[in-house]
């Protein structure tokens, strides 16, 4: 690297010479060096960014004929000359030719949608019903749909069906039988919706009725229904429970009288020592509770308990 810049002032200050002395023949061999010198220098950095221009120029087509399709993703080339291709293309990197083909990336996994419907019911209530849909494209038919509906195919298709099928299905029931028979609804609204979307092309996984609610006057008047509901129940418990304690105070009196009954065919029968062996009892029960209170300090000797004369 020294020798070639000290090459080089030996022949700059050659070249300032042939300045001085231009008809010397030593001067003009040094000044056709420095001019070949110099001619090579430019070849060389010709060479080199020639060079760095293919490799750049080779990246940009290379990357221009590479395209790459993700998991769960399906391709779709465009040809400036045939037009929309009648195949997809699956996942992994791919060439194309470039500034033909263009590829346009559809995403064929399931994914939810969520849509919401004023619509009234039979007996003309209005309800407000929100839809949840799972649904993802037909693979096979990723062509047609991209040429009659876009990239954007389901927010074209799935909105305007959704109403329409939710509006005709709640139309066929009652306020009250959407409650009642909510799965029945929503298999029906199923059932349609996987019927309609299939004419676009698109599959339906699932279908659900995430809310439903009613306008405030209709909610208002099952409230007051409900409660009088309530009420008219209460009203039954307490007339079964009057109509009970009658028939057990009717049982209690008829006990007692048949009870009475016997006891008053025993004493005939019998004398009235039963009577009497019966206070007896309830004299001694009487003593002995007296007997263990603390309060009674004196009894007397007279036997006033039993209030039963000798005699008798």
């Amino acid at each position: 690297m020294s020798s070639s810049i000290s090459i080089t002032v030996v022949l700059q200050t050659s070249l300032q010479n042939h300045n001085r002395h231009p008809n010397s023949p030593v001067m003009k061999s040094a000044h056709d060096l420095l001019l070949e010198i110099r001619v090579q220098r430019g070849r060389r950095v010709a060479q080199r960014l020639g060079c760095y221009f293919a490799i750049a120029a080779g990246s940009y087509l290379l990357n221009k004929m590479l395209y790459t399709v993700h998991g769960g993703q399906r391709a779709v080339l465009l040809d400036r000359f045939r037009g929309v291709l009648d195949y997809t293309v699956g996942e992994g990197s791919h060439l194309l030719i470039p500034w033909i083909q263009k590829p346009f990336i559809f995403d064929v996994r399931t994914r939810p949608h969520t849509f919401s419907a004023v619509s009234g019911t039979k007996d003309l209530q209005i309800v407000n019903v929100t839809l949840r849909v799972l649904s993802h494209p037909q693979v096979d038919h990723l062509p047609h749909i991209f040429k009659t509906l876009g990239q954007e195919y389901d927010d074209k298709v799935l909105p305007s069906i959704s109403n329409e099928i939710l509006k005709a299905v709640i139309a066929q029931f009652n306020a009250d039988q959407l409650l009642t028979e909510r799965s029945r609804v929503s298999d029906i609204v199923r059932q349609s919706l996987i019927h309609r979307a299939k004419e676009f092309n698109i599959l339906v996984d699932d279908v659900a009725i995430t809310h439903l609610s009613y306008g405030a006057e209709f909610s208002k008047a099952v409230e007051q229904k409900q409660v009088a509901q309530q009420e008219v129940e209460r009203s039954k418990f307490v007339v079964a429970k009057s109509e009970q304690e009658q028939k057990a105070a009717i049982i209690r009196a008829e006990g007692e009288s048949e009870c009475a009954k016997l006891i008053s065919d025993a004493t005939a029968a019998a004398g009235m020592g039963l009577i009497q062996l019966r206070k007896i009892e309830a004299a001694q029960e009487n003593a002995t509770t007296l007997s263990r209170n603390a309060d009674v300090m004196y009894v007397p000797r007279k036997n006033i308990l039993l209030a039963v004369a000798a005699g008798r």
